[in-house]
């Protein structure tokens, strides 16, 4: 009797106070009758949300079974290079701006974490920067009209955002003066009286303006929904609100994907999407976020240049698979698209997650005669794919997925 290699996969939601109330119950079929924020679904191994495999109609954590026998879960190849798998599948259903971030190098999130270590703070401790010793680069492809902030505009389009924005041509002096690094340093350093009185004329212009969302005030806008009290003067202005202004303000079409590698300063604002990254939880943080703010530790990773956001289609590979490639080798991703009755086939190097976004998607595992790893998926729901496994992807009606994988070639 052959051995079952494809299983269906849960994953767990995360309630943050950013998320969506609709998008991902009606993905997942579930009820939310009390409108709870329902951010992000993850898929995969992290020991803070592990995802469940159904073996024997018994749930099983991830985790655990990667612990007991990581050459069958993740492969031995995968297991010799990252002792885990490497990645964490998500969607998130963004409602409010995310934080103004920063993720560190590998080397920089070695020396970090270990240094937090020595110190004895706990990792449950919300100050601390470093939860583990792993980068975290990440990649998005966008399920909707998506909207995010990445890396500093390139040098004449942040000279003209200045000149164009007369409460915040003063600075065109310092970036003159001392380059990104020192004009994003002076306004993150700012006493918050001096934000305050620099940021007010800002955000009270921007709410009296009709702006479009790829202009700078429609954000600063959305962060005051219930407008402000026009005879008293606004205090503890969030600074974030000046990298709204310097960073560029990308637009993603559904199918789109947009990489974020170490360094690279960035914020989601608006929009569902499917994201993978590096199996890690390091983040520093600088604005637009309640949470724990490190402006030291953020200027000391983050990149200051100029960037033209790499927006991707997708390299096609067959006539129902695409590809974005990522300069990373923790994570690959692809999106299969099967019009109906149509087939792709796959070869399974490591574990690998398949989600179905819309319409129905078949998985046979092709060395199974007796049929018994064959799923049929449905909108929402997903599978875990062992290493070593050939196995055909149908339709009956047509269907979209996602899938996560690590690229051992």
């Amino acid at each position: 009797m052959s051995e079952k290699n494809i299983f269906l996969l849960n994953g767990v939601v995360r309630n943050y106070s950013w998320g969506g109330e609709t998008f991902i119950p009606r993905l997942l079929h579930l009820e939310n009758k009390n409108n709870e924020p329902f951010a992000e679904y993850w898929m995969g191994a992290h020991p803070s949300a592990p995802s469940t495999l159904v073996i024997d109609h018994q749930k099983s954590p991830l985790n655990e079974l990667i612990n007991q026998d990581a050459n069958k879960y993740i492969g031995t190849a995968v297991f010799n290079k990252f002792g885990e798998l490497p990645y964490l599948f998500k969607v998130l259903d963004v409602k409010e701006m995310l934080s103004i971030q920063v993720h560190p190098s590998k080397t920089e999130a070695e020396k970090g974490f270990d240094l937090e270590e020595a110190s004895g703070k706990p990792i449950s401790d919300p100050t601390r920067n470093y939860k583990d010793r792993n980068h975290k680069p990440e990649v998005m492809v966008a399920l909707s009209d998506f909207y995010l902030l990445h890396g500093f505009k390139n040098e004449q389009l942040l000279r003209q955002t200045l000149l164009d924005t007369p409460i915040l041509t003063p600075l065109l002096a310092e970036f003159d003066r001392s380059g990104y690094k020192g004009l994003y340093q002076y306004v993150m350093e700012l006493p918050q009286e001096e934000v305050d009185s620099f940021l007010e004329p800002l955000v009270r212009t921007a709410l009296a303006t009709d702006a479009a969302k790829t202009e700078p005030a429609y954000w600063v806008k959305k962060l005051y929904p219930n407008g402000i009290d026009e005879s008293a003067s606004l205090t503890d202005i969030d600074r974030g609100i000046f990298s709204i202004y310097f960073f560029n303000i990308v637009y993603v079409k559904p199918g789109q994907a947009v990489f974020q590698g170490a360094g690279v300063p960035h914020a989601y604002l608006e929009g569902q999407n499917v994201e993978l990254m590096a199996n890690s939880d390091n983040v520093l943080r600088g604005g637009l976020t309640p949470k724990h703010i490190d402006v030291p530790e953020l200027l000391k990773h983050t990149t200051f240049e100029g960037i033209e956001p790499n927006i991707m289609d997708g390299d096609q590979l067959d006539s129902a698979t695409w590809n974005y490639p990522c300069p990373v080798g923790d994570f690959g991703i692809q999106k299969i698209n099967l019009t109906e009755g149509a087939t792709t086939e796959g070869q399974s190097n490591s574990g690998e997650i398949i989600l179905v976004m819309d319409g129905d998607i078949k998985i046979f595992n092709q060395a199974d005669q007796e049929n018994q790893s064959d799923l049929h998926l449905f909108r929402g729901e997903a599978c875990y794919i062992l290493p070593g496994t050939q196995y055909t992807v149908s339709s009956d009606e047509g269907g979209q997925a996602y899938k996560a994988f690590v690229p051992l070639d």
